[in-house]
């Protein structure tokens, strides 16, 4: 009962994806075709599944994470009629026979996040043809680009993360939301009075660093890219290594998709009692190598925090290292999932429409999809816009100064 509340307090949150639904209900894109998923199962990922099989589509979803998953929702999908093979706690093996069982329904369409059933799909299960796909999350899009660069990528992907109705609500006003609340849920401690680092200033690590401030902390940022880095100084913030900065945080987290972020040279420079997050896609941002092998022994002190005893000092991992805002938290806001997962729909019906046309490369979405999204959301929130007049249109059309 529970997951079935969840999922519909979620649908009633989702305005962007009702109005989809109401049309894919009507117009079936999806009639004959199977979508295989590789998502956090939970209440949203739930609706964005009920309403591509509203749309004629045959669906099967596996997590890809193995803490994001909430059993409740999953029970209720089932109970729905939905294949759903995920459960929260999975074992390295239980995460990829899920993934496997997903691959031998011999989806057309995928919706992958990091990588993992994409990978599968050029590794292991070479000869199945796909129509296309689409990433959601940063560490996935990296994947991929690799992938077409060296000319491995076997079917058309589309880079959902970088859609401006993803990157700009999701990633910045998501995550930075979401990765508060999962940190908070997991510490129980004051954000307010905390120096606070964190690595990297894309979308992500922008809307984290917002928060953080707006929470009362003391943000100092990291990057590797000198046209963010100068941008996080001009917002703001203060801006070092991460060698230097770990030695004033309180709390670190992560936010870049890249591995080995904190390591150990840092870890041997880090403040007693430091907290040590990730908002990125996989756990190897923040080296528990390195942990392991300074550590004299470890505890579990709280759920989701594991106490690392370097001897003269004490270092916390939260979540296990993974997504915290998932592990520890609910995710991101059910309203800004709406509009992600409207993209995620809009593009895979673009997929089955448009396949015979596209290559195997890594495509941006259509600005059509962003604009379409945008105006159902502004629809949603009962605002309109102005438009430009005939004069207007023909104004930006002249090249001769004062015409």
């Amino acid at each position: 009962m529970e997951g079935k509340n969840k999922l519909e307090w979620a649908k009633s949150h989702m305005a962007v994806l009702s109005q989809i639904n109401g049309r894919f209900l009507k117009e079936r894109p999806f009639s004959g075709l199977k979508i295989g998923m590789a998502l956090h199962v939970e209440a949203k990922t739930g609706i964005l599944a009920l309403i591509l099989r509203d749309g004629g589509a045959k669906v099967r979803l596996a997590s890809c994470n193995p803490l994001s998953t909430d059993d409740d929702v999953v029970q209720a999908l089932r109970e729905e009629g939905l294949e759903v093979f995920a459960k929260k706690g999975e074992s390295r093996d239980e995460y990829y026979e899920n993934l496997y069982h997903v691959l031998e329904m011999e989806p057309d369409i995928i919706i992958d996040d990091g990588g993992d059933l994409t990978t599968l799909l050029h590794t292991e299960y070479r000869e199945m043809k796909i129509m296309g796909g689409n990433e959601e999350t940063t560490t996935g899009v990296m994947r991929l680009k690799v992938m077409e660069k060296k000319g491995v990528l076997r079917f058309p992907m589309f880079d959902v993360n970088d859609a401006k109705m993803k990157h700009l609500f999701d990633n910045r006003y998501g995550t930075g939301q979401s990765t508060l609340d999962g940190i908070m849920s997991a510490t129980n401690l004051s954000i307010s009075g905390k120096t606070v680092v964190v690595a990297g200033y894309g979308w992500c690590g922008r809307g984290v660093a917002m928060r953080m401030r707006g929470m009362g902390a003391d943000v100092i940022i990291t990057e590797i890219d000198p046209v963010k880095a100068i941008e996080a100084r001009m917002d703001g913030f203060r801006v070092m290594r991460m060698g230097d900065a770990i030695r004033q945080a309180d709390m670190v987290v992560t936010t870049t998709g890249m591995k080995d972020v904190v390591r150990e040279e840092h870890l041997r420079v880090a403040k007693n009692g430091i907290l040590l997050a990730n908002a990125g896609h996989f756990d190897n941002e923040i080296s528990k190598e390195a942990l392991e092998k300074l550590a004299h022994g470890k505890r579990r002190i709280r759920k989701y925090v594991e106490e690392y005893d370097l001897g003269d000092r004490k270092i916390y991992l939260l979540g296990e290292g993974r997504l915290i805002n998932l592990v520890a938290g609910q995710g991101h806001p059910v309203e800004i999932m709406d509009m992600s997962f409207s993209i995620q729909a809009l593009t895979a019906e673009y997929i089955a429409k448009k396949h015979e046309n596209l290559k195997p490369k890594v495509y941006s979405v259509p600005e059509e999809i962003d604009n379409t999204v945008a105006e159902l959301k502004l629809k949603a929130m009962g605002i309109e816009i102005d438009s430009l007049t005939e004069e207007q249109r023909r104004y930006l059309e002249e090249w001769r100064e004062g015409t």
